[in-house]
């Protein structure tokens, strides 16, 4: 015990020592204009395909005071048939096939597809596995992939806030 105690003395301090993170918005000197990133508000529907839930944790996490993503503009729905973009997370197992295509066809136009994490975009740590049909991308066309294992609740923050380019009258 004292050998592990001498050790962490030793050892110091050695969580939290990531690299300080850029403001996400900064302020809009006119008071009349718009303080979020996006042209307009943004309602997503979230969409577990047997993920391991990291993903799902990390998304949620937006919606707490630290990140307050409905500051922003953007909401999750319960329904798809309110959304304008899917966030799906996992690799798309043999028995969400079907409810992921259905959940596809009820989001009304234009829609939005997001892959949130490994598991979404190559299948992660679940490559190979024989409850897998494959990535998001061979059953649904994506239009943004958000890399990590799981992305922080930044980097989902800084994709969702470049995404207003696919949000144009012209995607109908």
């Amino acid at each position: 015990m004292f050998r592990i105690l001498k050790k962490s003395l030793k050892t110091g301090l050695v969580t939290g020592q990531y690299p300080q993170a850029q403001p996400l918005v900064t302020p809009i000197p006119a008071a009349h204009e718009k303080a979020a990133p996006f042209k307009s508000s943004l309602t997503i529907r979230e969409v577990d395909t047997g993920s391991c839930n990291a993903c799902e944790m990390e998304m949620n996490a937006l919606t707490n005071p630290v990140y307050d993503v409905e500051r922003f503009g953007v909401h999750i729905a319960a329904s798809p048939r309110h959304a304008d973009a899917l966030v799906v997370t996992g690799p798309v197992a043999v028995n969400m096939e079907h409810p992921l295509k259905e959940v596809y066809k009820q989001t009304p136009h234009p829609k939005l597809v997001i892959a949130l994490g490994d598991c979404a975009i190559n299948c992660g740590i679940f490559k190979g596995s024989y409850a897998v049909t494959g990535p998001v991308e061979r059953h649904i066309p994506v239009d943004v992939r958000i890399p990590g294992c799981p992305p922080r609740p930044v980097e989902i923050l800084e994709a969702l806030a470049s995404i207003r380019s696919f949000r144009t009258p012209s995607d109908e």
